[in-house]
């Protein structure tokens, strides 16, 4: 009887692999590189399941919320004095290896981020390889930075030097598993990718297909720093004068639709704290699923602070631009609420067009939390959101006052999915999260199609730094919008992000989240008009201009 159970339980198995492979497009590089570029594909919850994983350099001292020493430990990286933070150390033909990633499954590495050793010196010595489907030899090796900060194979935008980093987001697939290694100790470093489930048909990377994808690599890439293409639709618009405690609303076109895009204008952003003061809402169904701080929504942060990148954007004229999708299936409702004292001119213009709803189809959400004072001792995990019910997470900008000069992001990112134990994304620095490194110093302007830091100390695109002084005084804006990173979820998600200054000071925070989720699924962020208002003040010390 147990023979005929196992053997019917296996012929279950192979008849339902057999049904599920068949329906299922192959997972490939050149289908990956679609999807990053894919706009409507993010409002639907993946066809293909897959959790978001990450391997990096955090302190393994970190086990438990319950010890309170180890779990806010700041070791974060590998060192003579600490060698401990990766996997483990193999020997092949006689030379040493770190393995810094070695996942058995199939899978797609969608973003790594390395820093540079020394702030001011890009190079290093140090060789990476990359292994797949338990092949002795790598698929990739090369330069642990060049490989991947743009200057080498894979060209720019999928891969570039930001901040004293190297950033890559180019899609690399794997059939049976993954294994990453250095021929030398590593030093911060975070491998993110795609663990699929079991069966899951996918293409392994080669380098013929690296090379038979060039041009739509290029592509991509061209697309990627040129969002502005012309969206057809309906244009839904309005011009208001909006008092102290006004509102303004318009409904959109009734039916199954979606705003494509959505762009807001401000006569002047003289009073930087108008960026804070303007909230953004949108209902979908009946259903709020926006309330949200122009500036934080746009990635502006407090005053204006032009970026361009492939979901939002902020120009120098003041025109704040989104183009995360936002289906509904009836009706639909924006409104600009002025929470300010002063009489402020608003433009706003949304373009509509039609969306087929379907039971993947998923609503769009965003929502904001800010406190101050935050206290940076003891050291403690601030809530970003937690969310539950199903859906996707998309990205968030954060925007800090800091009272000193010294840095205040050495706090890691903690996301927890569906109720893990331990979370599945644990991070090395608030920087790294933001995907720059060496924060003390990196207070220059630069943007990127999926992350950017508009504001940091006096400086952003309007005014950019021309000096090498370490100082992160004042406002700092970072945003981080996702495309092959995306974290899907089934029932919860919580992200938390540590409090780690070096001084014992109070800060000021303030973010903006967005997501996709079903109508059902809720967040722990309501509508804070209050908080709005308590905008943290700069220091006395900092610079008029």
């Amino acid at each position: 009887m147990i023979i005929k159970k196992s053997i019917l339980s296996f012929v279950c198995l192979v008849f339902t692999t057999n049904v599920f492979t068949q329906n299922v497009e192959k997972i490939t590089v050149e289908s990956l590189l679609n999807e990053m570029v894919d706009r409507d594909a993010v409002a639907r919850f993946p066809k293909i399941n897959f959790r978001l994983k990450q391997e990096s350099s955090y302190n393994r001292a970190s086990k438990t919320p319950a010890d309170t020493v180890g779990w806010f430990s700041n070791h974060d990286f590998n060192s003579k004095d600490t060698d401990h933070n990766f996997i483990r150390t193999e020997e092949k033909n006689g030379q040493k290896e770190w393995v810094l990633m070695d996942h058995v499954g199939p899978g797609a590495i969608v973003r790594t981020w390395m820093p540079f050793l020394s702030a001011d010196k890009p190079n290093t010595d140090i060789q990476i390889k990359i292994y797949l489907d338990g092949n002795e030899e790598p698929v990739l090796e090369g330069n642990m930075l060049g490989l991947l900060d743009g200057t080498g194979e894979i060209p720019f935008p999928l891969a570039h030097q930001s901040l004293r980093s190297a950033v890559s987001f180019f899609p690399i697939p794997y059939a049976k598993s993954c294994k990453i290694t250095t021929t030398e100790r590593p030093f911060f470093y975070q491998f993110t990718y795609r663990a699929y489930d079991d069966y899951t048909p996918i293409k392994t990377f080669t380098k013929e297909d690296f090379n038979k994808a060039m041009p739509l690599t290029k592509k991509i890439g061209e697309l990627l720093l040129e969002p502005k293409k012309t969206v057809e639709g309906t244009q839904v618009v309005f011009s208001a004068k909006l008092g102290s405690k006004k509102e303004k609303s318009i409904e959109l076109p009734e039916g199954n639709a979606a705003i494509k895009e959505l762009s807001l204008k401000l006569k002047d952003y003289k009073n930087i704290e108008v960026t804070r003061s303007i909230v953004l809402k949108i209902e979908f169904d009946g259903k709020q699923t926006v309330w949200t701080p122009i500036g934080d929504f746009f990635g502006s942060g407090i005053g204006l602070n032009p970026h361009q990148g492939w979901h939002i954007a902020v120009s120098e004229d003041g025109t704040m631009t989104c183009r995360w999708p936002m289906p509904y299936q009836k009706s639909g409702k924006i409104s600009v609420v002025n929470l300010g004292k002063k009489t402020v001119q608003v433009d706003l213009k949304a373009t509509v067009s039609d969306w087929k709803w379907d039971d993947d189809s998923m609503y769009f959400n965003a929502a904001w939390r800010g406190q101050y004072p935050v206290a940076t001792r003891p050291f403690s995990d601030w809530n970003y959101v937690t969310l539950k019910g199903r859906g996707v997470y998309v990205g968030d900008a954060l925007t800090i006052m800091n009272p000193v000069e010294k840095w205040w992001g050495e706090g890691d990112e903690k996301i927890w999915v569906d109720g893990e134990d331990f979370p599945s994304i644990f991070g090395t620095g608030t920087e790294d999260y933001y995907a720059y490194s060496w924060g003390g110093r990196s207070t220059e302007f630069y943007e990127h199609p999926f992350h950017a830091q508009p504001r940091a100390h006096v400086y952003n695109k309007l005014n950019p730094k021309t000096t090498n002084e370490k100082n992160t005084l004042g406002y700092s804006t970072e945003t981080r919008t996702r495309s092959l990173d995306v974290m899907p979820f089934s029932s919860s998600l919580q992200l938390d992000m540590e409090i780690w200054s070096w001084t014992n000071c109070e800060m000021g925070y303030g973010v903006g989240m967005y997501w996709y989720g079903d109508k059902q699924t809720t967040s722990n962020r309501i509508p804070d008009e209050k908080e709005v208002l308590n905008v943290p003040p700069l220091p006395k010390e900092f610079p008029k201009k």
